[in-house]
């Protein structure tokens, strides 16, 4: 009898650790977008999980669960087996929420694990064209003659456009007016309007405006100029040194997801970037592909946090309940 006994418990102890051990994937994996369908964070994740569930043999899916600044969607995957199977893919608000919403439920650096930075996409420093201003140097000389005389649109109080104005007023000291707006439509139509004279909008949104004229280009905010702008200097070029704001989007997972499964999915990430038509579809668009190792995009990913604290304490931004 104990010896049956003893046979059925190895049975049961091989079982469960063949199960344990059982590759990975296995079943649906979910990625998860804390926004709404559409925008580049999505076609982004859609473009994985399509890779993914090519390479891997299994289905990736994408689920949009927006609110809340991205913290609803996030809050989801903290809250989730570090199995490998519930996937973030996150931009970089990630870094600004903190600045806004007093009580986050989670902590980025604790909770989460940085497997990749997928993609970055500069912004862009435009003017209505019956400014004066035809250069970074013209704004600037043009702000310090006449403190508060200049205005500039964003998408919102402690938006990623908000405080790349805010990081350019701390690396200058000019002052320009905030005038926000609840998104970047709003704001980027009230600049090709005339009712704001300047902004810093996303690239993709303001380059037909200003291929069309419709808005003047003074600099990009990425380190180098952007292939989409390549006649536009970048703010580092233009004399700010060192300055730089993106909008990044990038995958994550769970806190103690294991290392193989990060190691591969960041693996498979640059795989699909080494692709000549995906290259193609994202400079469209004004993007450039990344896929960073995961050690390389968890100190981006500080060093995004320390940047923009420092910028909302110059800002005095106060977080919200």
């Amino acid at each position: 009898m104990l010896r049956a006994i003893a046979a059925a418990a190895m049975l049961l102890a091989a079982a469960t650790g063949a199960q344990a051990q059982a590759p990975w994937p296995n079943k649906p994996v979910k990625i998860l977008v804390p926004t709404a369908a559409g925008g580049t964070a999505d076609s982004t994740a859609r473009m994985l999980a399509q890779h993914l569930g090519k390479v891997l043999g299994q289905q990736f899916y994408v689920e949009n669960r927006g609110g809340a600044g991205n913290t609803l969607g996030i809050d989801s995957v903290v809250r989730s087996p570090a199995d490998g199977y519930t996937l973030l893919l996150g931009a970089g608000t990630i870094a600004i929420n903190h600045l806004i919403y007093k009580k986050l439920p989670y902590d980025v650096l604790r909770d989460l694990t940085p497997v990749t930075q997928m993609v970055s996409v500069p912004n862009v420093l435009v003017v209505h064209p019956s400014q004066p201003m035809k250069t970074l140097a013209d704004y600037i000389a043009a702000a310090k003659a006449e403190p508060g005389k200049i205005n500039y649109a964003s998408a919102g109080v402690g938006s990623n456009l908000h405080l790349a104005m805010e990081l350019l007023k701390v690396r200058t000291g000019i002052e320009v007016v905030h005038v926000p707006y609840k998104g970047v439509g709003p704001a980027l139509q009230d600049t090709l309007a005339g009712h704001v004279m300047s902004m810093v909008s996303n690239l993709a949104s303001a380059k037909p405006h200003i291929d069309a004229g419709k808005l003047r280009a003074l600099a990009v905010t990425s380190l180098k100029r952007a292939p989409a702008l390549a006649d536009v200097p970048s703010m580092s070029e233009a004399g700010i040194k060192d300055y730089e704001v993106l909008n990044w989007f990038g995958l994550f997972a769970p806190t103690g997801t294991p290392q193989p499964i990060v190691d591969r999915l960041q693996q498979e990430a640059a795989a699909m970037f080494a692709d000549a038509k995906i290259k193609e579809m994202l400079a469209g668009e004004g993007a450039e592909p990344v896929a960073s190792k995961p050690a390389d995009f968890a100190a981006f990913v500080r060093s995004e946090i320390k940047k923009w604290d420092e910028v909302g304490k110059a800002a005095n931004i106060q977080p919200t309940e």
